[in-house]
């Protein structure tokens, strides 16, 4: 996609099954909405570790951490740094949570999460911060 592009991206809706997830995360392993099944996940996209709007994001993830894994929910955030960025994000803020690794931007474009976007007048291309509950039946 160009900054001249003006297709909107596709947001998986409510009761559609959600888009396959098949990334790594900060230790390499590579982790799969499939193994979540029976279980909630809360998929959440940023657009890059570490900096001033992700990392409130994160930490208001982290500080709800404990009560969603109450509720048997685990939580993802997906973007397109690297393992050793995750790690070092996860490490500085104490993140009790997996950090995927999505380089191409395939599983946020399938997520309608890549895309044209506009910030103060300016066009460019990227992460819509975006999340979605998934629900044990992988909806």
């Amino acid at each position: 996609m160009t900054t001249t592009d003006t297709t909107e991206p596709t947001v998986p809706a409510v009761g559609q099954s959600a888009p396959a997830i098949s990334l790594p995360d900060d230790t390499g392993r590579i982790r799969t909405l499939e193994e979540r099944r029976g279980t909630f996940t809360l998929v959440y996209f940023y657009p890059k570790d570490d900096t001033p709007g992700c990392t409130i994001q994160a930490c208001g993830f982290r500080d709800s951490h404990e009560a969603l894994a109450g509720e048997t929910a685990e939580i993802w955030g997906i973007s397109p740094d690297d393992a050793a960025s995750h790690r070092a994000f996860r490490s500085k803020f104490g993140l009790p949570f997996t950090l995927l690794t999505d380089a191409d931007h395939a599983v946020a474009t399938a997520y309608g999460s890549w895309g044209r976007k506009v910030s103060y007048g300016k066009e460019s291309v990227g992460i819509h911060r975006r999340s979605f509950l998934v629900g044990p039946d992988l909806r």
